[in-house]
This record gives C-alpha cells, sequence and structure tokens, in this order.
C-alpha cells in the first residue's frame, strides 16, 4: 500500500496528522509530510481513516 497526495489540492488542515501522526506531519509553513510513504497492510484500518478524514479529499490509499 502506498500513500498518495495531491499537492495542488492539499490545504494544511492536519486532519490525517491527528488521526495518524506517526504518518503525518505539517511543518511550520503548514505543509504536510508523509513520514512513511509505504506503510504495512496492518496500518490499513488507521489510514483508511485518515485519509478519510481530508476535508479537501487530498489524500488517497494505492495498493
Amino acid at each position: 500500500m502506498r500513500i498518495e497526495v495531491d499537492r495542488d489540492t492539499c490545504e494544511g488542515l492536519g486532519m490525517c496528522e491527528s488521526m495518524a501522526h506517526e504518518f503525518f506531519e505539517l511543518d511550520d509553513d503548514d505543509v504536510m509530510h508523509v513520514l512513511d510513504e509505504e506503510p504495512g497492510e496492518e496500518h490499513r484500518k488507521l489510514l483508511t481513516a485518515a485519509v478519510s478524514s481530508c476535508p479537501v479529499l487530498a489524500l488517497s490509499l494505492v495498493g
């Protein structure tokens, strides 16, 4: 599985970080960084919830 980010859509709102801080981080300029782009399958449930929480639909899981 891979986490993909639509950088043109992401507004740095931080919902993903608040739900899965071990995978997402906002820097001081509110730019979101994926800390682990290819997490293990055991994290799918958490990441699905975090991706779904994005109010601008900038995140997706592939695979």
